[in-house]
């Protein structure tokens, strides 16, 4: 990758992450907290990118990457979604 796909890379990460923070903290809207807070996390998985956006690092090093952190996305999403429906059994099970 050139000096100027890497810096264009980096800048839209951290442009992402300061975009999910102004969502996050804005007083206005409650969607947009919302859509922060779902955001700021992806900002920070794809955080782990940057160091990755330098001049003569492959596409395919940074391709490998963005499925790592999408794999530990998804899995963190199923640990939760798992956790809460083993919590609403547990409730129902002290009916």
């Amino acid at each position: 990758m050139t000096a100027a796909q890497a810096k264009l890379i980096e800048r839209l990460i951290i442009g992402l992450c300061v975009i999910s923070l102004i969502f996050i903290f804005q007083p206005i809207s409650l969607q947009l907290i919302s859509i922060g807070c779902v955001t700021v996390v992806i900002g920070a998985l794809a955080f782990n990118l940057v160091p990755l956006c330098r001049e003569g690092v492959p596409f395919s090093a940074l391709r490998k990457a963005v499925i790592i952190v999408l794999v530990v996305l998804g899995v963190a999403a199923a640990l939760g979604v798992g956790t809460a429906f083993l919590f609403v059994e547990y409730l129902e099970g002290l009916r």
